[in-house]
């Protein structure tokens, strides 16, 4: 089964989500396309379409990268980068379990 590329709305749908879970409010925006001429902030529906264009362009190829580890093969290699693959989205992060 192949996959169908997300609609607008449904990249927006995930886009909001995804800067809302790291507290940034794209609604902070001026609505339509025209920047803010104080601020020089761009339009709400111009922020959403260079986002969407960036997820569409890059994300999946990014996702997609494998490093290559000298020595290593397939599961070994793959294993020895999974701690490496999730960064926290707010640095520091702080392991909570650990401090008492």
């Amino acid at each position: 089964m192949t996959l169908s590329q997300p609609t607008d709305a449904e990249l927006d749908v995930m886009i909001r989500a995804r800067l809302a879970s790291l507290g940034i409010d794209l609604d902070q925006l001026p609505p339509g396309t025209q920047p803010d001429p104080e601020t020089g902030s761009p339009g709400r529906d111009t922020a959403l379409a260079g986002l969407r264009s960036f997820v569409r362009t890059t994300v999946v190829p990014l996702a997609a990268y494998q490093f290559a580890v000298p020595g290593l093969d397939g599961d070994e290699d793959r294993a020895a980068l999974a701690q490496q693959l999730s960064p926290p989205s707010l640095y520091p992060s702080i392991d909570i379990k650990r401090q008492s």
